[in-house]
């Protein structure tokens, strides 16, 4: 019979790491502690009562949430019904009870199949939204005037939208097993909170973060069908797969990334044959309006084209915008491959998806919530984060104050085209800091927060401390390691030992 092992021979890499605390890392989270009792002290007993992390963040996240349908409450008194710019004033704009109406839900119009009578001849969102939007429209009640019945439906999306931000907060939560903390920075997000509640994008982010839970966990089926599914909702979360291939060409994991593929593929099918078969001209309204929608909101396009004597045309814009992706791709692939260590799957992710927004020919505002939980896990440093939630707060107010003014008539009521200007430069500049910041952390591997704390790609499933087959430039001449940090090092490119640690 062989001898119990003392705890002074038991090696220290078979317990489980203690949780990262946030305010013993983070001197913003630090200081920000102070307003319910300070920094968690060393003998706290984690874990040990109903209050664990996921359901502290899940519990502020649908907390903001309310306060953010608070901020919308002059509008669901009047606003959205009567005065051309007062819901432009109030800040308080949302797209679901206009599209009520707008869209034939009121009148049973079955989306895709049915021609709508107006200018927007069929619904132009994806299928899987548009299956959201339809089910929302069931469960509300057809009595009642007409303001009556958007406001049911707006409260009713409000309840399914708060669901997709549970979600969302949980997913991020726990992702990196060793820093569930991290995910009150999207709990308590104010732009995530101003702008829930405009469209319905936290469904395709609800399913997006739910993908990267699932990648994280070395499933990458699941991650392909919940990504597929994302993608059936938004368009967006296909770019995520991009970096996933080089990833997984740097570590010559094809046989996970194939997986992913093809369950993205089929799960995009399913949701889209059918719609596609029997109301093809409904389905690719979507794609269509997309591609022949001109410049609006929120993009540098639209300050050149509003600053120029002969804008470009939207033919030419799509041809520069595309060009524009494409080389931030190329970009994207480049750092993956000749970084000094591999990026974690949540940098690229995030890079990707912010290239997107940037170099796109508008920028709506509720945009920033796809942003929001990549963000958290690609750089999850407090300071970083609350100055680019700020600067989209910032963009917020700009947005409507704009709209208030070009609605008002003589009266001018709101922010002129060029302060509107110096809005939209606040949005590209505040998103583009994380962006170096995250380029920085992949090229100097000790400034990255995640991983000075001694882990590889909490986030990278199949990927975590995965051997290196393919590396180009100095990369791929010298073995390295991290650069010297204050955490503990860790080594890539060799494996996981015996007992698990690398």
């Amino acid at each position: 019979m062989c001898p119990m092992p003392s705890a002074e021979s038991t090696p220290a890499s078979v317990h489980e790491p203690d949780p990262v605390r946030p305010t013993r890392e983070d001197a913003v989270a630090a200081a920000g502690s102070e307003l319910i009792g300070g920094p968690l002290g060393r003998r706290a007993l984690l874990g040990s009562s109903w209050w664990t992390p996921v359901r502290v963040i899940a519990l502020v996240a649908i907390g903001m949430f309310a306060l953010g349908l608070v901020q919308k409450a002059p509008c669901y008194n009047g606003a959205w019904f009567f005065g051309a710019s007062s819901q432009y004033t109030h800040a308080c704009y949302s797209d679901i009870p206009h599209l009520y109406q707008g869209r034939g839900f009121v009148d049973g119009l079955v989306p895709y199949f049915d021609k709508l009578p107006g200018d927007m001849e069929y619904l132009e969102y994806p299928v899987l939204t548009g299956l959201f939007m339809e089910v929302a429209s069931w469960l509300t009640p057809g009595s009642g005037t007409i303001q009556d019945q958007e406001q049911w439906y707006w409260m009713v999306n409000a309840g399914m939208l708060m669901v997709c931000a549970a979600v969302i907060a949980v997913c991020v939560t726990r992702t990196h097993t060793r820093r569930p903390w991290d995910g009150l920075l999207v709990a308590l997000a104010p732009a995530f909170a101003l702008t829930a509640t405009v469209n319905w994008d936290l469904l395709a982010v609800a399913l997006t973060a739910a993908a990267v839970l699932m990648w994280s966990r070395e499933r990458p089926l699941a991650f392909g069908v919940l990504l597929g599914l994302a993608t059936a909702a938004k368009l967006y979360p296909f770019l995520i797969l991009g970096p996933l291939l080089v990833l997984c060409w740097r570590a010559g994991k094809w046989r996970a990334f194939g997986t992913a593929l093809g369950g993205a593929a089929v799960a995009w099918l399913v949701v889209n044959l059918p719609v596609m078969l029997f109301a093809f001209d409904g389905w690719s309204k979507f794609y269509t309006f997309s591609q022949e929608r001109g410049v609006d909101f929120g993009s540098f396009w639209l300050i050149l084209g509003q600053n120029s004597a002969n804008p470009l045309s939207t033919e030419t814009v799509n041809t520069l915008a595309t060009l524009l992706m494409l080389l931030c791709c190329g970009a994207v692939a480049a750092l993956t491959l000749t970084a000094p260590r591999r990026p974690r799957f949540a940098q690229l992710a995030f890079l990707i998806v912010a290239a997107f927004i940037l170099t796109n020919k508008v920028y709506s505002p509720q945009y920033v919530l796809w942003l929001v939980p990549l963000a958290v896990l690609a750089r999850p440093k407090w300071r970083d984060f609350l100055i680019w939630q700020a600067c989209e707060v910032a963009y917020f107010l700009g947005i409507w104050m704009y709209l208030a003014y070009t609605t008002s008539g003589d009266a001018h009521k709101g922010l002129p085209t060029d302060g509107y200007h110096w809005a939209i430069g606040l949005h590209l500049l505040g998103t583009l800091f994380p962006c170096a910041m995250v380029v920085r952390d992949i090229l100097m591997p000790d400034r990255d927060p995640v991983r000075r704390t001694g882990a590889d790609d909490p986030s990278g499933g199949v990927l975590d401390g995965a051997e290196d087959v393919f590396v180009l430039g100095p990369a791929a001449r010298t073995e390295r390691t991290a650069a010297h940090s204050e955490g503990p090092q860790v080594h890539w490119g060799k494996g996981r030992q015996p007992d698990g640690s690398l």
